[in-house]
């Protein structure tokens, strides 16, 4: 039973503690790093997500983890995924703390292979939308929303020619869904197998 964000913390800790992802051989995927920030405020843990605008080349208005691609300066990919948030969310490297990392996942329209990191921020640090050409809006939402029956839904989307209903995750008027739902699910499922159970029935 998660109660309080020291909690969940801990939890997260121990569900990441002495764990290895899975780095996906998907030849030809451009690589890129994301990372699912927890985020704790006025006593509620939260995750970050954002709002892409409609001037990025791709997924238009659809909602991220921050992250991005791959630069030839890199020193690996978490280095990718911190340089990322900070330049899009305004959150220094140093206010990170890096948990884990999750199983490799794959985003089909734009050809990338996605390495998820899981972090929390430091106490104090507060996120900015600081990339206004790729971010449109910040979405800070509840961990206890994302685990809420009220949170689940499907989406009808186009699988290489075939139409098939995949999870996805409802707050308010958004739609969290794709591969950061996905993500979504695979950090829930590293806390609790059974806490995504949902994502693998019938809609």
């Amino acid at each position: 039973m998660m109660t309080t964000p020291v909690d969940l913390r801990e939890r997260v800790r121990r569900a990441f503690d002495g764990s290895s992802a899975l780095e996906s051989p998907l030849a030809g995927r451009r690589p890129s790093a994301v990372v699912l920030l927890l985020h704790e405020s006025g006593g509620v843990e939260h995750v970050f997500f954002q709002v892409r605008t409609h001037l990025v080349a791709h997924h238009k208005g659809e909602i991220s983890l921050p992250g991005g691609a791959r630069d030839p300066g890199d020193t690996s990919l978490l280095h990718t995924a911190l340089r990322e948030t900070h330049e899009e969310i305004g959150i220094p490297p140093e206010a990170i703390e890096v948990l884990g990392a999750l199983d490799d996942d794959e985003a089909f329209v734009s050809n990338y292979r996605i390495t998820p990191f899981v972090g929390a921020v430091l106490p104090g640090v507060e996120p900015a939308a600081t990339a206004p050409r790729e971010v449109h809006a910040l979405l800070t939402v509840p961990l206890f929303h994302l685990l809420s029956e009220q949170a689940r839904a499907w989406k009808v989307v186009d699988q290489q020619g075939r139409m098939a209903a995949t999870p996805a995750y409802r707050h308010g008027e958004h739609l969290i869904w794709g591969a950061t739902a996905r993500i979504v699910t695979s950090f829930l499922g590293r806390l609790d197998p059974a806490l995504t159970a949902w994502t693998r029935e019938s809609p």
